[in-house]
């Protein structure tokens, strides 16, 4: 399973925090950090990042990926102030590449997979894990924000 884990973690949030902005910044010759405050933002959404990868794997006993869900509903860790804190990682490791470098574009596409997170947690996720953990999802939707609490409840 640590080999499906790996995979999905490469192909998922790899791809879209990572790869895209790599090759977007590389495409344009950015030379280096022009704020490096985002390298704060960067670190923070990459560990949150993993400490949800890490959740899912021993708590859940499933991958991020679609095809290899948790077992488990996890309420642990990040997931006890937000229901989607891997979403909410990527975005932040999104907000701190368009920071860092000072780019517009890598703003403009951190948006549209804010949208794409939303609309995907919404009309698939939401409703798929409703269906498969029944009373447990219904309980922790009420006690955990979709998004984010800033302190404890």
């Amino acid at each position: 399973m640590f080999a499906r884990a790996l995979i999905a973690f490469l192909a998922l949030p790899g791809v879209v925090a990572f790869a895209i902005p790599a090759v977007w910044l590389w495409r344009d010759e950015r030379s280096g950090f022009e704020r490096p405050v985002g390298i704060a933002a960067l670190a923070i959404g990459t560990i949150g990042l993993l400490w949800c990868v890490r959740d899912f794997y021993i708590r859940g006993r499933g991958t991020l990926a679609p095809w290899s869900p948790p077992k488990v509903l996890v309420v642990v860790g990040l997931y006890r102030y937000s229901r989607n804190p891997m979403y909410v990682c990527v975005l932040l490791i999104l907000v701190g590449w368009s920071a860092s470098f000072a780019s517009p574009e890598l703003l403009a596409y951190t948006v549209f997979v804010a949208v794409a997170f939303h609309l995907r947690v919404v009309y698939a996720e939401e409703p798929w894990l409703a269906r498969t953990h029944g009373t447990a999802w219904q309980t922790y939707v009420a006690q955990v924000p979709r998004w984010f609490r800033l302190g404890p409840s």
